[in-house]
């Protein structure tokens, strides 16, 4: 029961301190993707892996982003790919 309360605890303080929106959604995404596959260990691994990859800045982004218009909309080019530019 107090392991239960506990890591309800760490992912409710995971969550808050999430830099953006999108590494919260990845985070809670990583965590419940984890928990159907491996049980709670599964849960704290794949919110860890979901927060490291989703990070501003990560490895992953390569510094690249979406050009959008004023309404949001992302831009593509004549072969239908989404235009990007350095953040």
């Amino acid at each position: 029961m107090k392991i239960g309360i506990l890591l309800v605890t760490v992912a409710g303080l995971s969550l808050s301190a999430c830099a953006t929106q999108r590494q919260t959604t990845g985070t809670a995404t990583g965590a419940v993707a984890g928990a159907v596959v491996g049980g709670p260990v599964g849960a704290v691994a794949g919110g860890a892996i979901g927060a490291v990859v989703t990070a501003p800045g990560a490895a992953l982004g390569a510094g690249r982003c979406y050009v959008t218009d004023r309404q949001g909309r992302v831009l593509t080019d004549r072969s239908g790919r989404a235009r990007t530019r350095r953040c």
